[in-house]
């Protein structure tokens, strides 16, 4: 993960200074793509193991919510 926040940090310094070929900007586009997924899956992880203790001890694992859109 550190190589992959290394290289979008090299990509965004060059960006600023002296631009992206068309190659380096699919690879940037990629590379972020790869940081999402894994930030969102680290954030799943961490929320699949979060349990509520209520006042007698007993635990409750989270459950997922889901959100209604109005159309």
């Amino acid at each position: 993960m550190d190589e992959l926040i290394k290289r979008i940090n090299e990509l965004y310094a060059k960006s600023k200074n002296q631009g992206l070929s068309e190659e380096e900007k699919v690879e940037q586009a990629e590379l972020r793509k790869k940081y999402i997924e894994s930030f969102r899956q680290g954030v799943k992880n961490t929320m699949d193991n979060v349990r509520i203790v209520d006042k007698d001890g007993n635990q409750t694992k989270l459950e997922r919510k889901t959100k209604k859109f109005k159309s």
